[in-house]
């Protein structure tokens, strides 16, 4: 299944356990980040896997050391702008490694 939403809190209402494979979750977003909407997913699905999109080198290291948050691999954290093919390629190298 495949969704989109501008709107974190309408994705968090929409979500349902095991129907996704990966969130491709932006960390800047309005009323909610996307490091809070992975957490509230998480709730709903504990083994949905995350991908993070930021243009900021520092929020990236700011949340991997932020101790309250579980360690994750820098390669989950992807550099905005980000062309489609190279997209597609990471989202699928990040699914190779994450089975």
């Amino acid at each position: 299944m495949q969704n989109s939403y501008d709107n974190p809190i309408l994705a968090l209402e929409n979500f349902k356990a095991g129907l996704y494979e990966i969130l491709l979750l932006d960390i800047k977003m309005p009323k909610m980040d996307g490091i809070q909407l992975y957490q509230e997913m998480r709730k709903i699905d504990n083994k949905i896997k995350v991908c993070f999109l930021t243009a900021s080198e520092m929020y990236r290291e700011k949340i991997r050391e932020n101790e309250g948050f579980p360690k994750l691999d820098k390669d989950l954290f992807l550099r905005k702008p980000i062309e489609n093919d190279d997209l597609i390629n990471e989202i699928t190298r990040i699914m190779n490694k994450l089975k």
